[in-house]
């Protein structure tokens, strides 16, 4: 086992004292996600979307933004618990560990998080019917994707800050905007240009639109290869920001 599996190991060995705290809402979440927009919502939208019911055109939407809070959850708070209350990350750099195994072992165990939650969401879409490709095999490393391309930049964020205070700031205003405009619950096509421009630059859209072509059997064209390209490049980005703040806060 390398280094950084050791790492994951201990995530791991966490989880399974705790994860019953968390099942409820890996299972009970997107139910009620799909009761509450796709058939609550989606009785008052007539009108297909690109061919396809409201129910079946926001269900991809809904599984990509999964992934990202899913993400999101795992890389703030944990992330400054380490640093900052449990002091984790301390430990491990006491401990024959570099730098990349520790970051890339929590790293992997939030894709982890992600994969769980979007089985767990793929097993209730299929059960309201809304699957319509065997493509969607291609779902949990579309998934894999978008969790690491929103958790490694904002990791970086995390492990650059002292106070939890910070952590709102980034769910207020990051967070919430790139939920509402990345095309999850709407078109693009339905915002004004500009805005239209700051969801091409969002990692969501990406995901939602590979995610969308996916469960639908649409055919992305060379449009679904630029997506993966920018997808991996915030993964690129975000990896070598979040050990380069992680270097900052562990090594004197």
């Amino acid at each position: 086992m390398t280094s950084a599996g050791y790492v994951l190991e201990y995530h791991l060995v966490n989880y399974k004292r705790t994860w019953r705290s968390s099942a409820l809402s890996t299972l009970v979440l997107p139910l009620l996600t799909m009761v509450g927009f796709g058939l609550g919502v989606g009785g008052y939208v007539q009108a297909d979307i690109d061919g396809a019911a409201y129910l079946d055109w926001i269900v991809p939407g809904l599984i990509a933004s999964t992934a990202a809070q899913t993400a999101l959850g795992e890389a703030t708070w944990p992330v400054l618990s380490s640093f900052e209350w449990m002091k984790t990350y301390f430990a491990q750099a006491a401990a024959p560990l570099r730098i990349a195994d520790i970051l890339g072992g929590h790293l992997a165990f939030m894709l982890f998080r992600v994969l769980v939650s979007i089985t767990a969401f793929l097993a209730v879409a299929a059960c309201f019917g809304t699957l319509h490709s065997a493509w969607v095999v291609a779902v949990p490393p579309i998934a894999a994707l978008v969790g690491f391309s929103v958790a490694a930049p904002v990791v970086a964020y995390t492990a650059s800050v002292r106070s939890d205070s910070y952590l709102a700031i980034l769910f207020r205003f990051a967070v919430l905007p790139m939920s509402l405009f990345s095309g999850v619950f709407f078109p693009i096509e339905s915002l004004p240009p500009l805005l239209r421009w700051v969801a091409y630059a969002l990692p969501l859209w990406h995901g939602v639109d590979l995610t969308r072509a996916a469960t639908l059997g649409l055919n992305p064209g060379t449009a679904g290869l630029w997506h993966v390209l920018y997808l991996l490049a915030w993964c690129v980005a975000g990896w070598f920001l979040a050990r380069w703040r992680f270097k900052s806060r562990l090594v004197i």
